[in-house]
């Protein structure tokens, strides 16, 4: 049985800044479509036995049926709701650490400018 993979709002903008991310910031925009591409594809991949990913270890989102699928560097989290036969994706993980690795290097940079 198939079912329908719908993004939420969050996931989509979770996306749509981690492309600007690596397009404008790390300037690889080839780098950048190449994986919202392939993601894109992993994610809609969910549409057949989404349950073959595990559920995520810590509770509450556990008990509320978070599952987690790694893509490359990244992770999914997504939930199945199974009397629609609907998997949503709700956020992804790693952006998140590149943006606090590249503001580590900033304020680091920014504060060896400054020294004499």
């Amino acid at each position: 049985m198939e079912y329908s993979v719908k993004l939420t709002s969050y996931s989509v903008s979770q996306i749509q800044e981690t492309v600007s991310y690596i397009s404008k910031v790390l300037l690889v925009p080839e780098t950048a479509v190449a994986w919202s591409d392939y993601l894109e594809k992993q994610i809609v991949g969910l549409n057949k036995m989404p349950a073959r990913f595990p559920l995520v270890d810590k509770e509450p989102w556990r008990s509320n049926g978070i599952r987690r699928m790694p893509v490359k560097n990244f992770i999914v989290y997504y939930f199945v709701e199974e009397k629609t036969k609907e998997v949503s994706p709700v956020a992804e993980e790693m952006r998140d650490r590149l943006f606090q690795v590249s503001a580590k290097a900033r304020d680091q940079r920014d504060r060896d400018s400054t020294v004499p």
